[in-house]
């Protein structure tokens, strides 16, 4: 049996928070997120045991380096849309590229379609499922490094197509990948975030 608790459990999930103004620097080694995200991808579930989740790391100048591509990107983008998100916007991503280091969590398509063809009756759920693994996975990491004493927040570059084609590129993954998440994270310059306002029980919680 493990060591820690059911409530010490809950209360490393629960610590977890979504940590802005991060610096560019990290308490955590290199070597130690990438020990973290190894052992998350080792016991981490997925449906079929069929692991779709793909992860890569940017640390220091490689995490800097992505975001000032993200920046060119997105700028004229953004701007075309409506110059005020523009101004809303750019400031957020110039926080997040001030961060420390990058985890991208990606979603290996050409699992997803050979897993739907192996298992036909339920090939349908496939992705719906690869969406559980993701979940899973961005959580465990979040709440290790958040533990492990750095902030974090997760972002989705993902929700504008041509960024996501540049941090592709950036990666150097293959073509079938799919850009699911992008948690930055870094030393926290102020304190660490109180719980956000939640619905009563319930509402939320039935007994049947």
């Amino acid at each position: 049996m493990p060591s820690v608790t059911t409530d010490q459990w809950l209360e490393a999930a629960a610590y977890r928070r979504s940590v802005h103004g991060l610096a560019g620097t990290s308490k955590v080694s290199d070597k130690r997120v990438e020990e973290i995200v190894a052992k998350v991808l080792d016991f981490a579930p997925s449906s079929y045991n069929t692991q779709p989740v793909r992860i890569s790391l940017a640390f220091g100048k490689k995490h800097e380096e992505m975001w000032s591509i993200i920046l060119e990107k997105a700028e004229p983008i953004l701007k075309g849309i409506n110059p005020e998100l523009w101004e809303k916007l750019g400031p957020l991503f110039q926080s997040h590229q001030a961060a420390y280091g990058s985890v991208l969590f990606w979603e290996r398509t050409q699992t997803t379609k050979e897993a739907a063809e192996t298992h036909k009756a339920t090939g349908h759920m496939f992705g719906e499922w690869g969406e559980h693994a993701q979940g899973i996975h961005q959580l465990l990491v979040w709440t290790a490094l958040e533990l492990e004493g750095v902030g974090a927040n997760l972002q989705h570059m993902n929700s504008l197509p041509p960024l996501e084609a540049a941090i592709k590129e950036f990666a150097g993954v293959p073509e079938d990948y799919r850009l699911k998440a992008h948690l930055n994270y870094g030393d926290e310059q102020k304190p660490h975030p109180d719980k956000p306002k939640k619905l009563p029980i319930g509402d939320l919680l039935s007994v049947l």
